[in-house]
């Protein structure tokens, strides 16, 4: 038993049962290892699952209202929730049952009464598989020259969300950066010096960007994207405010530019549900304010 402890990866579980006498057994078996999260009924379940997704879900096929078969299919068919492995915890000794748990997209169940070792054992696996992908799945998804996010990357999270923001009529901004004359400079200094300039920006763009939902990637060439959720209009004019001054502190010599340093102009974007309605519109309002900064005179923020 000490053993399978010491291996045993640490994870956010997410227990779906309508019985309390359920959730307490699985509650004594796995809290000492696990971070647990309970929910008594599918709705409450996909509500919890698409506000903050677990690393692995145990789920009742039973409840009153939505059955947990439903659970799983909806699950799947959301993108920031399909990666998720549902372990089904049935009470039925049913081939047909079995068989919908496999084509409803579970990766595994268990039969109650639920055999602790079984339990945990089934847990340790999937969560270690979860994690894994997880790590490969990062991996895909990092620039390989700046070490932040890559394009599709924030691709899938400015999609994701928006489709928070539009559940949860909430707060959603995006900011777009350009470094100033990045051409010029990889004219004048080389290739070389051009690729450490675009770490030492990332670096200095991502000390302004604290929160740990918040995003930066390098979008493509010298722009550079950042989604703040949760955020309005003045916070986001805020942290490109703090993330050009950092780029300005780091001094880097650019004598073909007007500035003779290295800067970066900014488009600011927020949502507005009068406005936009797809992210493609909070991008496009970015970009037209990225551009308004550089056709200003460049090393500014602009406000769409």
């Amino acid at each position: 038993m000490e053993q399978l402890e010491q291996r045993q990866p640490r994870g956010k579980v997410l227990v779906v049962d309508d019985q309390a006498i359920n959730i307490r057994v699985i509650h004594q078996l796995l809290n000492d290892e696990h971070q647990l999260f309970v929910a008594t009924s599918g709705e409450q379940a996909l509500e919890f699952c698409l506000n903050s997704p677990p690393d692995l879900i145990l789920l009742d096929v039973v409840m009153p209202g939505m059955d947990g078969l439903e659970v799983c299919r909806r699950l799947k068919q959301e993108e920031s929730t399909a990666r998720i492995p549902v372990i089904f915890v049935t009470g039925h000794d049913d081939k047909d049952e079995e068989e919908a748990c496999w084509l409803a997209g579970g990766v595994d169940f268990v039969p109650k009464p639920v055999s602790g070792m079984t339990l945990r054992h089934r847990v340790m696996t999937h969560l270690t598989f979860k994690l894994q992908s997880d790590l490969l799945r990062e991996m895909a998804l990092m620039d390989g020259l700046t070490g932040v996010a890559n394009r599709r990357r924030f691709d899938e999270a400015l999609n994701a969300e928006w489709r928070r923001s539009q559940r949860s009529k909430g707060l959603l901004s995006l900011i777009m950066l350009d470094i100033d004359h990045f051409k010029a400079f990889n004219d004048e200094y080389g290739h070389q010096a051009g690729d450490d300039c675009l770490k030492q920006v990332a670096k200095a763009v991502l000390s302004a960007v604290r929160r740990p939902g918040d995003l930066l990637a390098r979008y493509g060439g010298e722009e550079f994207a950042i989604v703040l959720p949760d955020t309005g209009k003045q916070g986001a004019k805020e942290v490109a405010e703090a993330a050009a001054d950092a780029i300005r502190e780091l001094q880097i010599r650019h004598q073909p530019s007007d500035h003779d340093q290295v800067t970066a102009s900014f488009g600011v974007a927020s949502l507005d549900l009068a406005r936009h309605s797809s992210a493609k519109d909070l991008l496009e309002q970015a970009d037209e304010a990225l551009y308004e900064a550089k056709d200003s005179g460049r090393n500014k923020v602009c406000v769409g």
